[in-house]
């Protein structure tokens, strides 16, 4: 479960304060499929990234399964990220100089885990590159990069999962296939998952859609078609 208490975000810029969140107060359970929706600069992508514990906010708390992240230390906090949370980067964010299949390796091998081969060869397999374990990501399409992302993402069977604009740099009927994986995985490993999109087609597959604005929540709607 998330559980996200009084979350503010506020910056300096131009030597002024800039609200980025305001008092942000949500209550997600576990294994639901959630998008968070909204204008741009309505602080969709801040507020996952505090929720992966990229990013310390200016007050507030966060709790994941019951551990409240904004207190860990950044040591402590690595730690509990590696173990507990998957992030899918909307450009992909794969290591240029290791193939498919290292890249997938590097959180296995961070968290030491056992078997870590067996384990990214088939969570490639799953999504349908067995065939290119062996080929770096200049070698492979936008769509098949992303699969590795996810991949990789799930390399650690996270409890949380957050994707930022999974499907953003993809064409209509790759993100669509993405999406797809991405669903499923979800549902095999009965991860909790957070995305942000500008998408309605990816939103309208989530459970429950909460759009922000301002920095605030503006509404939170469950839905039936995730279920």
């Amino acid at each position: 479960m998330i559980g996200i208490a009084q979350l503010s975000m506020r910056l300096t810029a131009g030597g002024r304060p800039v609200t980025i969140l305001d008092d942000v107060n949500l209550e997600i359970p576990a294994k639901q499929m959630v998008a968070i929706v909204g204008p741009s600069g309505s602080g969709k992508s801040t507020l996952l990234g505090l929720i992966a514990g990229l990013d310390r906010p200016t007050s507030g708390s966060i709790r994941l399964n019951g551990a409240e992240i904004t207190r860990m230390s950044e040591g402590a906090l690595a730690r509990y990220r590696r173990a507990h949370i998957g992030y899918i980067f909307q450009s992909f964010h794969l290591i240029p100089t290791l193939t498919a299949l290292e890249n997938v390796l590097v959180p296995l091998e961070l968290a030491g885990l056992p078997s870590p081969v067996e384990r990214a060869t088939e969570l490639l397999s799953a999504v349908g590159l067995g065939d290119r374990l062996h080929h770096y990501p200049v070698q492979l399409s936008g769509g098949e990069q992303q699969r590795v992302a996810v991949a990789r993402a799930f390399a650690c069977r996270p409890s949380v999962l957050l994707a930022d604009e999974p499907t953003g740099n993809l064409d209509q009927a790759t993100g669509r296939q993405v999406m797809d994986l991405l669903l499923s995985l979800q549902r095999d490993h009965g991860t909790t998952l957070v995305l942000v999109t500008h998408d309605p087609a990816v939103a309208s597959s989530m459970q429950r859609v909460i759009a922000l604005r301002d920095g605030r929540v503006e509404s939170d709607d469950l839905q039936t078609q995730g279920d």
